[in-house]
């Protein structure tokens, strides 16, 4: 079982980058592990996710290029790099750890364990 707790956002503007972080209580390194993101109004959606096993990634397509996922599991972090924000990436950022997922998961009901969430808004 683990705690995860966001940092990392904030108020940017179009164009800067910004990097969230996702600190763990526990051990995370048989945990697949995600990002994930719901803007006002509408649904919680995948963002990006890694796998406990040889780290695989996949991100979504609407950030495919700019946003990067990376897991510590020395440090027990996650951390997910964004470059070339735009508006339409604001939201509520939750980081998520999976117990059972060997390969990255995308769906939200894939995992056990959510962090409280961290804002970012990208102002035009």
């Amino acid at each position: 079982q683990v705690s995860l707790v966001e940092s990392g956002g904030g108020l940017v503007q179009a164009g800067d980058s910004l990097t969230l972080s996702c600190g763990a209580s526990g051990a995370i390194n048989r945990y697949a592990m995600g990002w994930f993101r719901q803007a006002p109004g509408k649904e919680r959606e995948f963002v990006a996710a890694i796998s406990w096993i040889g780290g695989k990634t996949v991100v979504a397509d609407s950030v495919k290029g700019r946003f990067t996922i990376s897991k510590d599991d020395s440090k027990q972090t996650l951390d997910l790099e964004m470059i070339s924000l735009k508006p339409e990436d604001t939201a509520v950022y939750y980081c998520a750890a999976s117990h059972f997922a060997v390969t990255p998961a995308t769906r939200s009901d894939e995992y056990d364990y959510w962090g409280q969430g961290t804002q970012v808004t990208v102002s035009s």
